[in-house]
């Protein structure tokens, strides 16, 4: 379904005051970027939009390309961008008649300049999106797009996940930019998180996934403790789960990565496994994820010489990769920081046991070193290679650290826990919203 068809077409909507708290919700779930083999925001959007329809509530999500992947019963209503970042002629420049109107022309200038449109340009066709409907909603979702846009009165309150703040990622790619030119682009494409900031110091409720990313919020974007609430995420357990029958790959490593961003900390597990394969020449990775043809981890993997060592894989199916990690002798999260890490509770949740990093969120999810992972310093190559040595050598430790994984997921990180907890955030925004309108409150 098109956004266009839907704003041509008759508009329904009902007066939602004085409903009982339990009843089903009509939920509009925004994403500017939903697709969850594109990063952990798609995933999110993916698994949530299914749980809170099992529990009956309506939702709609609204996205921008690349699209999200939903499962059956959640539909899907489409805000197309210009889609300036595809493959594969990603910054291209549209021809005539694509452009429809001024917030494309501005999303062009934009890339033009060096900076990145998209959390702007979609939160302001989100505003005439939601203005052509309003009534039909009693939540609006919005999954870290931040956008000017947004503070407008969509109709309905308005809940927003923010996952990190995205001035982490902006600082710890100045940190690793080598040249001055190289860190004036970085500036220039990161130029919308001052949008974002000063968006969030405004918004009137923030969801978000871990108690990390909570401080990290109140210290990046300036966002008042008070209005920031946590409610974990997690693994679909029933994918996600223990197969004896899928075989061990001897010294098998995975991870999940985009290889050059700093973030993720691909380069450091990468000078990790040629120190580990000195004395087991058996280890070897597999990367989820798209290979990088330069750039510090392709330098590495060649200065090593382990181009036969490090596998990248990219496009297989939910199944293939949830037997990929159930085949793996270890999993592997060595990010330099995390919101979450959703790659670290789903490798749990099939028994396969972790080696982490403690950046950011990651022992929040991964758990104490030596009963549910081990767990070693963020940059640090020596220690994850002792740590990964380790565990290669030591089948009884694994089948420990394995199986307490498992159990630490199942307990507390489940998409539907998230579910419940988001849509009880829903209501208290709901009430909140309610209680300021009546006569005499003001708005």
């Amino acid at each position: 379904m098109t956004a266009e068809a839907i704003e041509s077409g008759p508009r329904t909507g009902s007066d939602t005051s004085g409903t009982a708290d339990d009843r089903p919700l009509r939920i509009a779930l925004l994403t500017y970027k939903g697709n969850p083999f594109c990063g952990g925001q798609g995933v999110y959007v993916r698994h949530l939009a299914r749980e809170l329809a099992r529990l009956g509530h309506s939702v709609e999500v609204i996205g921008a390309q690349p699209y999200p992947v939903l499962d059956e019963g959640v539909p899907l209503t489409e805000l197309p961008s210009l889609d300036l970042y595809r493959q594969p002629d990603p910054f291209r420049t549209p021809k005539r008649g694509e452009y429809r109107d001024w917030i494309d022309a501005a999303e062009v200038a934009t890339m033009w300049t060096g900076g990145f449109p998209e959390p702007l340009t979609f939160s302001l066709r989100a505003r005439r999106h939601l203005a052509a409907r309003r009534g039909e909603f009693d939540v609006i979702h919005d999954n870290q797009t931040l956008g000017y846009g947004l503070l407008a009165d969509l109709g309905a309150p308005l809940v927003t996940t923010i996952h990190h703040p995205i001035t982490v990622d902006r600082q710890l790619d100045l940190d690793a930019a080598d040249t001055r030119r190289r860190r004036a682009s970085v500036r220039r494409w990161y130029g919308f998180t001052r949008m974002q900031k000063r968006v969030a110091r405004r918004l009137p409720s923030v969801l978000t996934v871990s108690g990390s990313s909570q401080q990290e919020i109140v210290d990046h974007l300036g966002v008042r403790r008070d209005r920031i609430h946590v409610v974990h995420i997690g693994a679909d357990t029933d994918l996600w789960s223990p197969d004896p029958s899928v075989a061990e790959a001897p010294g098998r490593i995975v991870t999940t990565s985009s290889a050059d961003v700093p973030l993720k900390g691909l380069v450091h597990l990468v000078e990790a496994l040629a120190k580990l394969r000195t004395g087991n020449p058996k280890a070897h990775l597999v990367v989820v994820g798209k290979r990088a043809e330069d750039g510090p981890v392709a330098q590495a993997i060649e200065r090593h010489g382990l181009q036969d060592a490090v596998e990248f894989v990219k496009g297989i199916s939910d199944a293939e990769l949830v037997d990929l990690v159930r085949g793996a002798q270890i999993a592997c999260v060595p990010s330099l920081y995390e919101g979450f890490s959703l790659p670290a509770a789903e490798a749990m949740a099939t028994g396969t046991p972790l080696v982490a990093t403690t950046g950011g969120a990651i022992p929040e999810v991964a758990g104490p070193d030596g009963e549910t992972c081990l767990a070693v310093p963020p940059a640090d190559a020596g220690a994850l290679a002792d740590a990964l040595a380790r565990l290669l050598g030591d089948p009884e430790l694994r089948a420990r650290l394995g199986a307490a994984g498992r159990d630490r997921v199942l307990s507390r990180f489940t998409w539907k826990q998230a579910a419940i907890g988001t849509a009880a955030l829903y209501r208290e925004a709901i009430a909140a919203r309610s209680g300021a309108t009546r006569p005499g409150r003001g708005r």
